[in-house]
């Protein structure tokens, strides 16, 4: 299967140039992708593009992933509605080198003629002067082409720097400098950066008198409209020290059946027909969430590792079990990780021993939002501290603290909470 008719059953392809995929078919091309550094690590919402490349290079090609330590410093405009934070060169430099490492656990570095790239564009911007850069790019390129893209037009209104205004020229002279170095034939990227990838083509054109080709993804979204790959919490990342492996599984766990439909495809190497398997079962006994168990098991293993995913299952296992004695196979580390800190409470111990529930659980907490409140939950029996239900004039005792100093609370049947002492 071609990599085009790849991504389109997969339900990824949004667009492209006439005579991309003519091109595909007839030599090996070399073909990138942009990522933005301006965090030290990639996030789920990443992976469309780090999937796209890993197709690229499974269909013969050879994939480049440019990461954008000049591009970071000016902040593209495409889907914002307000200029960003310009990162300064360390903070950039340990961006770059943490996804770097990410981007080595997907790619394949060492096949020979399709071996991946990591390029960074600070490399060639870095001794780029203003005055050669708007001499060398900025005089092939109108005004009115700029001001016609989507990116631009829609922060007129409100106003735009010249920063951000460039943004599209320096992506654009990304593109002519790969193609002319490195011969680099094809950009990728979300179909928001249509407008930026474009104008690389317009560039190799009138500047190269040369050819180059386009092709865009389609941006995920969930099916009840919120942002993909965020959660209660925040941002769900590929670094574990940012998100848990436990809370990286349950947010895979933890999506609609149509949204796992459409994840399955995108974000594993599944076969159509196993994926086509996979529905059907689901559809048959939709209650085991057998979708999402698989889209889970298989991005948590690749991201993390299978011990992680092992261990990830057991903390789940074990949170929404029934018996305490397992808790002693987790370290307190995992425990806390599988937290949001807005659930974990630190207290004092002291504090922690003397209070009734109902001070720890609106008091010492937000578990409920006032003493009779809390009061009431007491009384109809819907609160636990490690798993046994707890009345009004309970208190912690210090043998129930877990590592000797986390207690574990559970208020109906979904929410969990930890309260650590210090």
């Amino acid at each position: 299967m071609s990599f085009v008719e790849e991504l389109r059953w997969r339900g990824m392809l949004h667009d492209m140039m006439p005579g991309t995929e003519e091109l595909l078919a007839k030599e090996v091309v070399k073909g990138y992708i942009g990522f933005d550094p301006t965090a030290d690590s990639l996030g789920v919402g990443n992976m469309v593009q780090v999937m796209t490349l890993l197709h690229f290079q499974r269909a013969g090609h050879k994939p480049i992933a440019l990461v954008g330590g000049a591009t970071g410093m000016v902040g593209d405009p495409s889907g914002k509605s307000a200029e960003r934070n310009l990162l300064d060169t360390d903070t950039l430099q340990k961006n770059l080198a943490a996804q770097r490492k990410q981007l080595e656990k997907f790619l394949d570095f060492d096949c020979g003629e399709t071996s991946a790239e990591i390029v960074n564009n600070y490399d060639w911007f870095k001794d780029f002067g203003f005055l050669d850069f708007i001499r060398d790019a900025g005089k092939y390129i109108s005004v009115n082409y700029m001001l016609a893209k989507d990116s631009v037009k829609n922060r007129l209104e409100n106003g735009m720097s010249f920063t951000e205004f460039s943004y599209q020229l320096i992506q654009g002279y990304d593109f002519y400098h790969l193609w002319k170095e490195n011969g680099v034939k094809l950009q990728m990227g979300g179909s928001d950066q249509w407008g930026n990838i474009v104008t690389g083509n317009e560039l190799i054109r009138r500047k190269g008198e040369g050819e180059a080709f386009a092709l865009t993804t389609q941006l995920i979204k969930k099916a009840d409209g919120t942002k993909f790959g965020k959660s209660e919490g925040g941002n769900i990342w590929l670094d574990p020290k940012k998100t848990s492996p436990y809370k990286f599984y349950q947010f895979w766990l933890n999506a609609s059946d149509e949204d796992a439909a459409n994840y399955i495809k995108i974000f594993t190497l599944k076969t159509k027909p196993e994926i086509d398997d996979l529905i059907a079962e689901h559809a048959q006994t939709p209650h085991l969430r057998l979708l999402q168990k698989a889209l889970g098991e298989d991005i948590t293993t690749r991201v993390h590792s299978a011990k992680a995913l092992e261990r990830a299952q057991l903390m789940s296992s074990i949170l929404f079990g029934s018996s305490m004695e397992d808790f002693k196979q987790l370290t307190a580390d995992e425990i806390i990780d599988a937290f949001d800190e807005n659930d974990i409470f630190e207290i004092e111990k002291a504090k922690l021993m003397e209070a009734d529930m109902p001070t720890l659980m609106a008091e010492y907490s937000t578990i409920f939002t006032s003493k009779g409140e809390a009061k009431k939950g007491l009384q109809a029996n819907s609160v636990s501290i490690n798993k046994e239900k707890v009345t009004l004039d309970k208190k912690a005792q210090e043998d129930e603290l877990l590592f000797g100093n986390l207690l574990l609370v559970q208020k109906g049947k979904k929410n969990y909470y930890l309260f650590k002492s210090i």
